[in-house]
């Protein structure tokens, strides 16, 4: 039994008018002088923002989120600025629009270029990992007052899109595939909207097969279900323990659908084909649960390693840029080719046509000669990619200067740069979700925002990515 109010419309709220701030507006900038050091300034726009008037674009279905945790190097990479520094091997060349692009790094990528947006005016607004990283996850200062209680979008997505499950639809939404460190759950929601951690294998998962046997499974279940048919009625103790029934009850739908199995199993030519890595597995399981159109709607796909203070390009170090993009680039690459091969739940339509697929990481790293260690330090400025899901490829959205080091064009009219916020709109925007939404169920009873201040308009979807 679900436990939360329906969505509810954004309700209304003194727009940023000049340079007076609303008084929620006012308190959270007073409050953010506490935590300066760690975190970026205020966008420009939210001096000067109005009450935002949405119609979610709804052009995807699907969610594929390629969280890059550690942060790679923009520089290196999606915004490649060449120096002295960059190795020979890198092989820039050009490609439409004036694009540069390090196609001896990424071959794979190189060529579904025309199928990927860069957005590279996007600003971090905390360079401590484990902020920014929960930041990107939730769109909005995880020490702020509703960062505690706030959901991943993976969260939102599930809870919002749940009305559109119908009987086949036995996978939880929101999968978490080779997950990492920091991953971020569903916050205050019921704990049908969490995550769905796996780690992929050759053989699918194991633990859908009792030891002892589907009779014996069903008699214990019956047995459960008697002793604690009063513990299990309008949930009398409260939302822990409707939580582990609800898990409880998800789990037994699972074993009872041993054909699901078969959308996280794969064979060794594919895990060839897509890096042979955990993560080019993930990306992998990614595309057949979607495929599989068995409930699974937002996936998200972690890759972890990118803190490179140093030997950023030195190929015998454990860690270094060549090894991550050994794993990036083969996966992502066979992804797009196998969203774009595999048809669609609309007629005419494919999976990559219904898929968003976006790529991203913290923040980005010094721009420039590298450090004293041959390695690059946290920076706030960094790119993220899109693709699939309506997203008019080949193109960049957004300019940095010939260093990297500031951002000279957002590619939106109005801003200096882009957020985690503006991700998290363009997200829901494109799976038909108002990001404008008030919620209020939460545990605080101060009304819970999607994206804070997106209804003022401080953030909003990034429209160009779409054509």
């Amino acid at each position: 039994m679900k436990t939360l109010l329906p969505s509810l419309p954004a309700s209304g709220h003194t727009p940023y008018n000049g340079l007076e701030l609303s008084r929620r507006g006012f308190l959270q900038v007073g409050a953010g002088g506490l935590v300066a050091s760690w975190f970026l300034s205020t966008p420009v726009s939210a001096w000067a923002a109005t009450t935002a008037q949405v119609t979610p674009r709804a052009s995807a279905r699907n969610v594929i989120f390629v969280f890059l945790p550690g942060a790679p190097s923009q520089v290196d990479t999606w915004d490649l600025k060449e120096g002295a520094w960059t190795p020979p091997d890198f092989a820039p060349a050009s490609f439409g629009g004036g694009l540069r692009f390090p196609a001896g790094l990424l071959p794979n990528v190189s060529a579904h270029l025309s199928d990927i947006a860069i957005l590279r005016s996007v600003k971090a607004s905390a360079l401590v990992h484990g902020l920014g990283q929960t930041w990107l996850q939730i769109a909005r200062n995880p020490t702020g007052a509703t960062g505690s209680e706030a959901p991943n979008m993976g969260s939102i997505a599930a809870l919002e899109l749940d009305p559109q499950r119908g009987p086949n639809d036995v996978l939880p939404a929101f999968l978490s595939l080779n997950t990492q460190a920091g991953l971020s759950g569903a916050g205050y929601f019921p704990s049908t909207y969490s995550p769905f951690v796996v780690q992929p294998t050759t053989t699918g998962l194991p633990s859908l097969t009792h030891p002892d046997g589907t009779a014996r499974l069903q008699t214990r279940w019956n047995d459960l279900q008697q002793l604690d048919a009063t513990l299990r009625t309008g949930q009398p103790l409260g939302k822990d323990a409707a939580d582990a029934v609800n898990f409880y009850n998800q789990a037994k739908v699972l074993i009872d659908t041993p054909a699901v199995n078969d959308l996280f199993k794969y064979s060794d030519a594919d895990a060839l084909r897509y890096g042979n890595s955990s993560f080019g597995n993930s990306c992998l399981v990614a595309k057949q649960v979607l495929a599989g159109a068995r409930g699974a709607r937002f996936v998200m796909v972690s890759l972890g390693g990118w803190d490179m203070h140093s030997a950023i390009y030195t190929k015998t170090a454990p860690t270094n840029l060549y090894t991550q993009m050994g794993q990036l680039d083969p996966a992502l690459a066979s992804l797009i080719a196998d969203l774009k091969a595999a048809p669609g739940k609309t007629p005419g339509k494919t999976l990559f046509d219904e898929t968003l697929v976006v790529v991203a990481g913290e923040f980005g790293r010094t721009v420039g000669a590298l450090n004293g260690q041959a390695g690059r330090d946290h920076f706030a400025i960094n790119s993220a990619l899109f693709a699939g899901g309506g997203v008019k490829g080949g193109q960049v959205i957004g300019a940095t200067d010939a260093t990297g080091g500031t951002v000279t064009d957002s590619g939106v009219s109005g801003r200096t740069d882009l957020r985690a916020e503006d991700i998290a709109c363009t997200v829901y925007s494109a799976l038909g979700i108002d990001w404008t939404i008030e919620r209020h169920d939460d545990p605080l009873g101060r009304g819970f925002e999607y994206v804070p201040y997106a209804k003022d308009g401080v953030y909003a979807p990034i429209d160009r990515l779409f054509g």
